[in-house]
């Protein structure tokens, strides 16, 4: 039997490789780098891979956009299967040794600059923050640059490309913790790789929604109600907008129990009697 190709956000060294290997353990994987998580996405989508790991939100800098949007907006026959909780230790590299004064440039992913903001102004106050496609890329792009520059990312990165970490643990937050959500073709099993279900215990459901009757006044009050109604717990809720001009959103929420749980099968049923468009993202265990 092959092994199940599991694509991430690459190149190796990022969190969501980290957090891949971590989460794998024992079950034989082809682990396969992908360079956005648009493409990571849509490889699922083109069957290129298996199953995918890619991030959706940061306990500090909240959801990532890149994910719901690819979701949401560009395929209907990509479900989450599963999540993985995992912590985030940010590490400053360096090609070689340096004194934190002579750093010039620092790099890495945005989301990593903004988790580290508190150390970069009081640690790094001259150095010029730039923004690259992922922490590892940042660590490339320096171990490459002869100049004084320093990158924000994982130690598995900095072994991966033989460079020192200047200092370790400097999130500004030290309960960081990334939220990464396990992708497969709908219809897959839930759970991790191979759809190796996690012990029993409570399961999540991700949803998306929109409508025309947005713009009317309690309209989210009337979708939101068919939840409390049939006390659905909402874990989280957000909007984004939808790329049609300006006062146009999708909700994501994100509630507690089975799509097939009668409770929350009728609530959403009920849900759909207001809304436009209603897609489950995905029903899978909780982290």
């Amino acid at each position: 039997m092959s092994a199940i190709r599991a694509g991430y956000l690459g190149p190796e060294g990022t969190f969501t490789h980290e957090a891949l290997i971590d989460a794998a353990g024992d079950s034989a994987l082809e682990l396969v780098s992908l360079p956005t998580i648009y493409q990571t996405v849509m490889a699922v989508h083109d069957r290129t891979v298996d199953r995918a790991l890619v991030p959706i939100e940061n306990s500090l800098e909240g959801s990532v956009n890149a994910t719901l949007d690819a979701l949401a907006m560009e395929t209907e026959d990509v479900a989450i299967l599963g999540e993985v909780v995992h912590p985030i230790r940010q590490c400053l590299i360096a090609r070689r040794e340096l004194e934190l004064a002579d750093v010039e440039v620092v790099v890495s992913h945005p989301q990593a600059n903004a988790q580290c903001a508190r150390f970069i102004r009081s640690r790094l106050p001259r150095a010029q923050v730039l923004s690259g496609s992922s922490t590892a890329d940042a660590v490339r792009m320096v171990a490459e640059h002869d100049g004084p520059w320093a990158a924000i990312g994982t130690r598995v990165a900095a072994e991966r490309y033989g460079c020192p970490v200047l200092r370790d643990a400097i999130e500004d937050v030290p309960d960081n913790e990334t939220r990464f959500a396990w992708l497969g073709p709908v219809g897959s099993p839930p759970g991790g790789p191979g759809g190796h279900q996690p012990p029993i215990g409570p399961w999540k459901t991700a949803i998306v929604f929109w409508g025309v009757g947005s713009e009317a006044p309690g309209w989210l009050v009337r979708c939101l109600s068919e939840f409390a109604m049939r006390e659905v717990n909402l874990t989280r809720i957000e909007s984004r907008p939808r790329k049609q001009g300006l006062g146009r959103y999708m909700f994501f929420a994100d509630l507690e129990g089975r799509d097939t749980e009668a409770h929350v099968a009728e609530a959403l049923r009920s849900l759909r009697e207001h809304v436009e468009a209603l897609r489950v993202l995905g029903s899978f265990p909780s982290a």
